[in-house]
């Protein structure tokens, strides 16, 4: 969903299809269909060996509007901060209007793109309030949507580009303005009514960089068919209990495209995909993927042709001595949000923030009494680089008993490190989930009040 990013990448690699465009050959190799899913169907059971972490079956009343506390709004045309026009030349306007975002009362989810008297085009793009989810250590991760896509062809179809997809946790709190680095997962696209399909990964650095930006490794074009008068499942796995670790792309159950990660740097690779995602699902007009097959829209263009999404599920299957079961517990602060472990990753200097209280392993703290050094998933709270200035990053680093990983608790709730002589401080008060904690002056301001695991 991301196009070749302006001056300075935020958005999906939409444009990337620009170059696809640009060799304009066609890949119209079609995997076998099978059986698609019924509209309206229940979420079916998840496979023997795995566990559904999160769904969705759109199940709400007619004209409603979506469950808030699993779904977020995009609203206008950027990320605040991000690039214009969502990075990628899209002309509409998003909005949590349910004109343009709806539940039909049939268990759907309908993303309805409109255009006013003026010519002006509304439509809707929402994610997931979750940005966590990830593949286990040695296990998998499965994204998957029942989808039927926009029931639109030939020049009433110009510039329509359904998507459903997702972005590296770490995109959010900046806007996506680190895109690609972080990682986006393109796993249903369409443009321009093709009865077609991409499936791309985003990763590296643009232009070009190792992932061919902004193009991405992509599948190019599959033809699709029946795409946009039924319900068809959109899938994208990754697998990390095989060597090199694989992302498998599904339509209707048949693996049509696969991307190793011997493809590209480790560096890269773990960048990309070792972290959380949040799932988009949404209907852009215009830009620069629908430019590169013939542009659009124009004045023939059909307005009010929806797409819609009958569930949204996430599956993970094993665990391969991954990150150890949640211990401990929450450490919460100012404004009721607590403590978190982005994305819930292991990795050293992953960024430790604020973040809605919600029971994952990411906030359950131990407060190891010898040293006063602070636990969560086998690794400890860190000051980066054992630095001393006000401002200094706080993240997660190997426990290596360091005066950088001391918290001494105050009387007044402010977690001391003596090496500083600063305190645990959220940053600008912030009351932002996804915020970086920092070290700062100790003040005894409620922003460096932390109430911790007795």
């Amino acid at each position: 969903m991301f196009a070749d990013p302006p001056a300075t990448p935020t958005r999906k690699p939409r444009l990337r299809r620009l170059l696809l465009a640009a060799v304009a050959a066609l890949t119209t190799a079609t995997a076998t269909v099978a059986v698609a899913p019924d509209a309206g169907a229940s979420i079916p059971p998840p496979p023997s060996g795995w566990t559904s972490v999160f769904s969705d079956d759109f199940t709400g009343a007619a004209g409603t509007g979506l469950n808030t506390s699993n779904w977020l709004y995009d609203i206008g045309t950027s990320y605040p901060g991000g690039a214009a026009n969502w990075g990628t030349g899209e002309v509409e306007t998003m909005t949590n209007s349910t004109q343009n975002v709806y539940q039909d009362g049939g268990g759907n989810l309908v993303i309805k793109p409109l255009r006013d008297g003026s010519g002006r085009w509304t439509s809707g793009r929402v994610e997931t309030q979750r940005t966590d989810f990830a593949a286990p250590t040695g296990g998998k991760l499965r994204m998957e949507a029942s989808i039927q896509q926009p029931n639109v062809s030939g020049a009433a179809a110009a510039g329509y580009w359904p998507a459903f997809w997702a972005l590296g946790a770490a995109a959010r709190p900046a806007g996506a303005t680190n895109w690609p680095s972080i990682g986006e997962i393109d796993i249903m696209e369409d443009i321009n009514g093709r009865s077609s399909e991409f499936a791309t990964l985003h990763c590296g650095s643009s232009p070009n960089g190792p992932c061919n930006e902004t193009t991405g490794i992509s599948s190019g074009e599959r033809a699709c068919g029946g795409c946009q008068t039924g319900f068809h499942q959109y899938a994208v796995e990754y697998d990390r209990s095989v060597s090199p670790e694989q992302l498998r792309y599904y339509l209707d159950g048949n693996n049509f495209f696969t991307i190793n990660a011997n493809q590209v740097d480790a560096t890269t690779w773990n960048n990309a995909v070792h972290h959380g995602f949040f799932m988009i699902l949404n209907v852009a007009m215009g830009g620069g993927f629908p430019a590169a097959f013939g542009g659009g829209p124009t004045g023939s263009t059909q307005s009010g042709v929806p797409m819609l999404v009958d569930y949204v599920r996430v599956l993970t299957s094993g665990s391969g001595g991954g990150n150890p079961p949640p211990s401990g517990s929450a450490i919460t602060g100012y404004g009721g949000l607590c403590l978190d472990d982005r994305s819930s990753s292991t990795a050293n200097f992953n960024p430790i923030q604020i973040y809605t209280c919600n029971g994952s392993g990411a906030q359950q703290w131990t407060v190891v009494k010898a040293g006063s050094t602070l636990h969560v998933l086998g690794k400890c709270l860190d000051i980066n680089g054992g630095g001393t200035a006000n401002g200094t990053l706080v993240d997660l680093y190997d426990c290596n008993n360091t005066a950088a990983q001391v918290w001494i608790p105050q009387s007044n709730g402010s977690l001391y490190n003596p090496q500083s002589n600063r305190c645990l401080d959220d940053t600008g008060w912030s009351t932002t989930p996804g915020t970086q904690v920092e070290i700062w002056d100790c003040t005894g301001g409620a922003n460096q009040v932390w109430h911790l695991p007795s």
